[in-house]
């Protein structure tokens, strides 16, 4: 595990560049999700379309974030 990935996974704000890596990647999971860290709160957010409407999940880690996303998109 890098130390980036560790500050990560232990809820530090991670760098602006591993930060972009992070969301590009979750969004090229989840198609149609939106995915953000939020400088301000210190959290990671999805907005998340779902058929009930959309969905904001927030999130201290990117791997928590994740789970969120895949639990809202299989209860739909």
């Amino acid at each position: 595990m890098t130390a980036q990935r560790g500050a990560a996974d232990q809820g530090e704000p991670p760098d602006a560049e591993f930060r972009a890596a992070l969301v590009r990647g979750l969004q090229e999971q989840f198609p149609g999700v939106r995915v953000w860290y939020g400088e301000a709160t210190g959290s990671w957010w999805a907005m998340v379309s779902l058929r009930s409407g959309p969905r904001l999940l927030e999130a201290p880690t990117p791997q928590q974030l994740r789970e969120s996303i895949l639990s809202a998109l299989s209860i739909g």
